[in-house]
């Protein structure tokens, strides 16, 4: 019966190293940290159950313990396939030039023709030479895979022409 004790002030424990995680990720003003804490108390006053000896040896293992459950979410998670799926990459596309184009990129993409890549309700993705840009139709609905061309750049919106099916064999 004493086991069981032991097992769950470990739980415990980990419980509370989980709880401090989530509290990094889940807005609930502390009150994720309140729990973290009681479950941490929780484990220590199981510990001290048995005498002092098991009570300091659940302090040092509580201090060992979350450092390391914090260390495994912070630093191995996100290199798993999971982490991968979950966490969001500092890069916005395949090369380190893709995402959104500043002004003067966009000035330049003036008369460029491109791809449909999403179909444009009017909003959706174009690609042109290899670079994915959020353009606007001017028409309203252009099916993917459609060629497009660029006719007017404001500020951060592209507004693209269905190029019509004679103006590609021209």
């Amino acid at each position: 019966m004493d086991y069981l004790w032991m097992v769950l002030a470990v739980f415990l424990f980990i419980a509370s190293g989980a709880l401090l995680v989530l509290e990094v990720f889940i807005p609930s003003f502390g009150l994720l940290t309140i729990c973290a804490l009681a479950c941490l108390g929780g484990g220590i006053a199981i510990f001290f159950q048995f005498g002092t000896v098991a009570g300091w040896l659940g302090v040092g293992i509580s201090v060992v313990l979350i450092p390391i459950i914090c260390w495994i979410v912070y630093v191995v998670f996100p290199h798993t396939s999971i982490g991968k799926g979950v966490i969001l990459s500092d890069r916005l596309g395949k090369n380190p030039g893709d995402g959104i184009p500043d002004n003067q990129q966009r000035i330049q993409m003036l008369n460029m023709q491109g791809t449909v890549i999403t179909a444009l309700r009017p909003v959706g993705t174009c690609d042109f030479d290899g670079n994915r840009v959020e353009c606007v139709s001017e028409t309203g609905f252009i099916e993917k895979g459609k060629s497009i061309k660029v006719i007017r750049v404001e500020g951060p919106q592209i507004t693209v022409r269905l190029i019509e099916e004679k103006e590609n064999e021209l």
